[in-house]
């Protein structure tokens, strides 16, 4: 694939080249396929969905039908420099768990998920009295994957308390184009989505 979601774009700018690297939740392969291309990296991918895993394959790259929520267990300690997780953290039945696997069996991890602490949401949640839906939180509240929504005050206060560094944060529009850095309260105000660079402290 010739190009890039925007905020793909920015996660794929956060791998270094040459690394070995899991993809969790990896969909179409898209991400996958441009960091094999781009950055010369050994990917792997794990995708819940069967048409997911049958488009990867057909790009010739490697990717198991596998479940965060269970499957990440069988990955032996550092096995990967980069473990990503995009867009899908909200949707994990255990995602402190699963944050937790992606730093022992990653040095690194890349996650992003959409802001619930976003004023639109807070706007809409306070004026309609209903669960919000926005560019990025699509679904209505009872056909929705996402069962752990999160605000970026939420994941950083989770990362405190699991001992895990945040190297880097983007904070980004509805676009999905980097808005500024960091992950303080501006951010968690005005960013529709996040992207958070990990690794647990030594």
């Amino acid at each position: 694939m010739s190009s890039l979601r925007p905020d793909l774009q920015r996660v794929a700018e956060m791998v270094a080249p040459g690394s070995r690297v899991l993809d969790i939740g990896s969909g179409d392969g898209s991400l996958l396929d441009y960091l094999h291309r781009a950055k010369q990296v050994d990917g792997r991918g794990i995708e819940l969905s069967m048409e997911g895993v049958r488009q990867t394959v057909a790009q010739g790259l490697s990717v198991i039908q596998g479940d965060a929520d269970t499957d990440l267990d069988d990955y032996p300690a550092g096995a990967f420099d980069y473990v990503i997780l995009t867009q899908t953290l909200q949707a994990t039945r255990q995602p402190k768990a699963v944050l937790e696997n992606m730093l022992r069996i990653g040095r690194h991890a890349i996650v992003s998920f959409p802001n619930f602490g976003h004023w639109r949401v807070r706007w809409s949640l306070g004026v309609s009295g209903r669960m919000p839906k926005t560019r990025t939180l699509t679904y209505r509240w009872h056909d929705t994957p996402n069962i752990h929504l999160c605000t970026i005050r939420d994941f950083t206060d989770l990362c405190t308390e699991l001992d895990i560094e945040v190297e880097r944060a983007l904070s980004l529009g509805r676009d999905g184009r980097t808005r500024f850095e960091g992950a303080g309260s501006l951010a968690n105000l005005l960013a529709d989505q996040a992207i958070f660079l990990l690794r647990k402290k030594t």
